[in-house]
């Protein structure tokens, strides 16, 4: 079948050669286009006016705006509010809070005195001032009270013991069920 074939193997491989000899590929390290360089539009600008300063050995190159300066250009209407001048803000309305929070007066500084009732009132009875009930007397975010009255390490344990026994009982009620699906959620959690 081969031998009936017009051309050969031999033929088709050195027609292909001589194919590529037509296009030579360029050297090595070099680029078939030179790379684009742009102008220096100070030295090649025709309305540029250049003075020589002897004194320092500098030279001053004053090229003009390429167009004339008009009310959209950013010369006289800037885009950045930094470079617009100041406007009076009183006649200026704010726009609506985004979030509830924000909206809500700031809570007054808390006083010494006001901490220090804290302070003792924290370390005379943990179990019945917590920081909750703290916080709702004072006025004041439980972070701050737990933040200025903080338990001593063994009360934080002794506490944390207590949360895992109610913690406990509460798991002990579960049917098999929810304990499976717990379980797997734990193991989720712990695998991702």
């Amino acid at each position: 079948m081969f031998r009936s074939l017009p051309f050969t193997a031999s033929a088709f491989t050195r027609s292909y050669a001589t194919k590529l000899n037509k296009y030579p590929r360029p050297k090595p390290g070099t680029a078939e286009r030179p790379a684009y360089h742009a102008p220096d539009p100070l030295n090649n600008n025709p309305q540029a006016v250049v003075t020589a300063l002897p004194e320092n050995d500098l030279t001053f190159i004053h090229r003009p705006p390429p167009t004339a300066p008009s009310p959209h250009s950013l010369t006289t209407n800037p885009v950045s509010p930094l470079l617009r001048p100041s406007k009076s803000k009183e006649g200026v309305s704010l726009p609506p809070p985004s979030r509830p929070r924000f909206a809500r007066e700031p809570l007054p500084r808390a006083s010494p005195q006001t901490m220090s009732e804290i302070k003792r009132l924290r370390a005379l009875d943990p179990g019945r001032y917590t920081c909750s009930v703290l916080a709702k007397k004072f006025s004041v975010t439980r972070g701050f009270v737990q933040s200025i009255a903080a338990l001593k390490k063994s009360q934080r344990r002794a506490k944390r013991r207590e949360q895992e026994a109610v913690a406990d009982k509460a798991r002990g009620e579960w049917s098999e069920k929810k304990t499976t699906l717990m379980l797997i959620k734990a193991k989720r959690r712990e695998l991702w």
